[in-house]
């Protein structure tokens, strides 16, 4: 399906072998810095609604949702088991290739808010996920996509590897664009003290007219 809005090698890879193989070792590091993760913490704070029900993408060892928002639920969706057990704000979690089925398998309306912290650049088919990610999101439920200038280069998109910040964050936007039916698509530049940057790109499920 991407490939009626972007060149099919956009979503080529150095690395074409199995994510499965890939990240079947845990990885339990943070990939941002303190200043950067706390960024973003403020962030979730003043925008996810609080004691809500939250989809983890793309989790691993961390969540970063802040304690203040004391949410109903958290599930994680990644690929290595060993790092989403060990993460504490996880109540439940699954393993799921979001690259060979892009397809969320939870109901329409579930989640007050999805969040995907510093993974989006590994997503070979975005838009279909970006889409089933407003399908499960409740009518004003928020999506919030944050990436930062770091990323496991063989592994990520060619076209990502061939762009700049700026233009990393307009890709982001233009997948929900491309998705459709989000609204209050909203970008955001931190410079934290420390020395990872912190790009966020958000929007909400449109509400059922």
């Amino acid at each position: 399906m991407e490939q009626r809005y972007f060149p099919e090698n956009y979503f080529k890879r150095l690395d074409e072998g199995s994510d499965h193989d890939f990240y079947s070792e845990p990885r339990k590091v943070v990939h941002i810095d303190e200043e950067a993760i706390a960024a973003l913490q403020a962030y979730y704070a003043k925008h996810v609604p609080p004691h809500g029900d939250y989809l983890d993408l793309m989790s691993s060892w961390r969540s970063h949702i802040p304690p203040s928002l004391d949410p109903i639920s958290v599930t994680g969706l990644g690929m290595n088991a060993e790092e989403m057990g060990d993460n504490p704000q996880l109540d439940e979690f699954i393993v799921h290739d979001l690259n060979v089925t892009p397809m969320l398998p939870y109901p329409d309306n579930r989640w007050d808010a999805v969040l995907c912290a510093v993974s989006i650049q590994y997503l070979q088919n975005p838009i279909d996920v970006f889409r089933h990610v407003n399908r499960t999101l409740k009518p004003d439920g928020i999506f919030i996509v944050s990436f930062s200038n770091r990323c496991f280069p063989t592994k990520a998109i060619s076209i990502w590897l061939n762009m700049n910040e700026e233009e990393q964050v307009e890709l982001v936007k233009r997948y929900f664009e491309l998705a459709g039916n989000f609204t209050d698509i909203q970008t955001k530049a931190i410079t934290p003290d420390g020395q990872d940057p912190l790009y966020i790109v958000s929007g909400r499920k449109a509400l059922d007219l």
